[in-house]
């Protein structure tokens, strides 16, 4: 395993009991019956204990939205052509896709990563260049890349998120691009949750009856054919992933060893939490899923990884969409616990027992 992986796993430590039950005393002490704000109150007991501390706010949010290409794309998979991933990197750095809208709104930063988009780009100054290839292998024909481009991909989500915490980075949001990467996805979904292909594999862009029962077979036949370990994520993510998918799991992982809370999105970043709560388990206490996606496979997952999403809006766009608004979320209940009054602030008699 490489050193900086070694390391960043190394550094993943449980959540700060002490501070979660400062939190949680707090709570108690609003000017609210006790449990009134529900998942907001559970939310903010977990920030502190990732913190170490209770916070006044999230000033500080980024999304990394991580580009990649597949070689799945050849076996009819998809209904964009796989050019739309490169011309949809140019949509976000231009500021006109739907993640840039969010992140305006929420006053988040979008870092765009080129993991690995056919073609390639020229510098861009907006534009993030941790690309490890031209797009994935076909998945169907062998692994969809060697075991040292799937730590690779890791290592550059590490990277990047390092990065960004440089520059100040409260919280962080997980965002994809690629088109094909619902099938490595499902693959990868299958792989390690041991469920059936037909039970995690959805309609993607919006596929029709006879073109999902295509994308099935294909995954199946990926799966069948290279045999991912499902004890071993860098196998899983080699054999049947892709480049994002190991960038963002990089990421998580990276936020985690820094005490920074992540907001993953859909279910793309749902399958680089599972290779990367299963490269460590304690990652999980880091993980808050911001909304369940139409994607039949994201249910199998969030479950799987014991996550209950904060928002369902029938939501399959993917970018870091569905993180934007969860972080939103987040940020109100964090709000809620460093700015409401306690009952002997406010002179509100308590409950009585």
């Amino acid at each position: 395993m490489n050193h900086s992986l070694s390391r960043t796993l190394n550094e993943i430590k449980p959540l700060d009991k002490e501070a979660m039950e400062m939190a949680r005393s707090r709570q108690n002490e609003l000017t609210k019956p006790k449990g009134s704000l529900g998942r907001l109150e559970e939310l903010s007991i977990n920030i502190a204990g990732i913190k170490g501390k209770m916070v006044t706010g999230l000033e500080h949010k980024a999304i990394v939205t991580m580009a990649a290409d597949h070689g799945i794309v050849a076996e009819g998979v998809t209904l964009y052509p796989q050019e739309v991933t490169r011309q949809m990197v140019f949509n976000f750095l231009n500021g006109g896709a739907a993640i840039n809208v969010l992140g305006r709104l929420i006053g988040a930063r979008i870092v765009v990563v080129d993991m690995g988009v056919m073609g390639g780009f020229e510098p861009y100054p907006d534009l993030i260049c941790k690309m490890v290839d031209f797009g994935t292998r076909d998945m169907t024909r062998g692994p969809a890349m060697t075991r040292q481009q799937a730590l690779d991909a890791i290592e550059n989500g590490i990277e990047v998120v390092e990065a960004e915490i440089a520059r100040g980075l409260d919280i962080v949001g997980t965002g994809d691009m690629g088109i094909g990467n619902t099938s490595a996805s499902s693959a990868i979904c299958a792989a390690v949750t041991g469920e059936p292909v037909e039970k995690v594999t959805g309609r993607g862009e919006g596929l029709d009856d006879e073109q999902l029962a295509h994308k099935v077979k294909v995954v199946q036949k990926a799966l069948e054919l290279n045999k991912p370990d499902s004890k071993d994520p860098i196998d899983v993510l080699s054999k049947v992933g892709g480049f994002e998918i190991g960038g963002l799991a990089g990421v998580m992982l990276g936020a985690a060893a820094h005490r920074v809370p992540v907001v993953i999105d859909g279910f793309i970043s749902g399958a680089a939490a599972l290779i990367a709560a299963t490269l460590s388990p304690g990652l999980k206490d880091y993980l808050i899923a911001a909304h369940l996606s139409t994607e039949n496979g994201h249910t199998v997952l969030l479950k799987y990884l014991g996550l209950t999403p904060l928002l369902s809006l029938e939501m399959r766009l993917g970018e870091g969409t569905g993180a934007a608004l969860g972080m939103s979320i987040v940020e109100a209940a964090v709000k809620t616990l460093a700015e409401m009054a306690t009952f002997s602030e406010a002179g509100v008699a308590k409950e009585k027992h």
